[in-house]
């Protein structure tokens, strides 16, 4: 069989060769993460008796893709601004959902779900960093929370079942990269091909990409692919129900003092031109635009409050195939 290409930035380096004053940006975007995400997950469990989050599926799927990144959430404290800067980007829409001080929109591409945005003001003498959380797909929360315990991880959002929605609980992996899972009630996303707007692709970048590699591993039972790469340094795939679901690239050596972290990236037809939108709307670009080894161009970029996403072009040409 097979494995559906969706690998499509193995090899890339997110944060190599930043450019002078950059790699201290993406140190002090990284650096806070954490903290609001923790804040959030709190925030969320306060309010979860009057809060209800929407199914991920409409109408619900029978698809189950264990190891598949099949969410996102932004964490942020300005949801009006990121719900006009993403609509200008990638022309999402919004339906939004309240409870109380916290706030949450389903952002919408041509009438399907694509990502959520969640909105509380976090206390005046704290300043957190918005944050992309990614979510993958377990058949058990709880068994997956005891694992991810046993081998290293910290609990920053219990598991919590939102009937809609299913159940889901939040990590930080042994080298401090925060991720989210989740057992959706409705089914998972099938395995297609994003179109441009809709997440294509998600890399963990971290210290120790071997280590990480073993730890998702136990979790999700991936099969673990070695990548080629012109760095010399370790790159890999991780793969289930032969599907390519994300890669592990290692931190760039240049700035040792970035932390682990999952980068998530939106296709789109032009890097470049996606790029220069970016800033024109007030965000920023953090790795201009460069070819992956795919012949696309990838870059990464920061929204205006500074949560940090990819952008990735893949042309429906390409080969999305490769032998196992």
């Amino acid at each position: 069989m097979n494995i559906v290409c969706k690998w499509l930035c193995v090899g890339i380096n997110p944060a190599a060769r930043p450019g002078k004053g950059k790699a201290q940006i993406q140190h002090s975007l990284q650096r806070l993460i954490s903290a609001f995400i923790l804040f959030f997950c709190t925030s969320l469990a306060a309010s979860a008796a009057s809060f209800e989050l929407p199914p991920l599926m409409q109408p619900a799927s029978s698809e189950h893709h264990p190891g598949k990144v099949i969410w996102v959430d932004l964490v942020t404290s300005d949801l009006d601004g990121a719900k006009r800067f993403y609509s200008s980007l990638f022309g999402w829409t919004y339906k939004d959902v309240n409870a109380g001080e916290l706030n949450y929109a389903i952002a919408l591409l041509d009438g399907r779900p694509v990502a959520g945005l969640f909105s509380r003001q976090p206390p005046r003498d704290e300043s957190k960093r918005p944050a992309w959380l990614t979510f993958i797909a377990v058949p058990d929360v709880d068994a997956t929370t005891q694992l991810s315990v046993k081998n290293g991880a910290r609990i920053l959002f219990q598991p919590r079942t939102y009937p809609k929605r299913g159940r889901q609980a939040v990590f930080a992996d042994p080298q401090g990269a925060v991720f989210a899972v989740l057992a959706s009630a409705s089914g998972d996303p099938p395995d297609v091909l994003a179109l441009p707007g809709e997440w294509i692709w998600s890399s963990l970048i971290t210290t120790d990409p071997d280590n990480d590699a073993a730890f998702y591993q136990t979790l999700f039972g991936y099969t673990v692919f070695p990548q080629p790469a012109d760095d010399g340094q370790e790159h890999l795939l991780l793969a289930t129900d032969d599907s390519a679901r994300a890669s592990i690239n290692p931190l760039p050596a240049n700035a040792p003092k970035q932390r682990p972290h999952w980068l998530n990236f939106v296709r789109v037809t032009d890097a470049v031109a996606t790029a220069a939108q970016v800033k024109m709307l007030g965000g920023r670009v953090l790795v201009e635009p460069r070819p992956d080894r795919h012949g696309g161009q990838v870059a990464v970029v920061a929204d205006p409050a500074g949560a940090v996403f990819g952008l990735l072009e893949w042309v429906d040409s390409d080969n999305k195939e490769v032998a196992k």
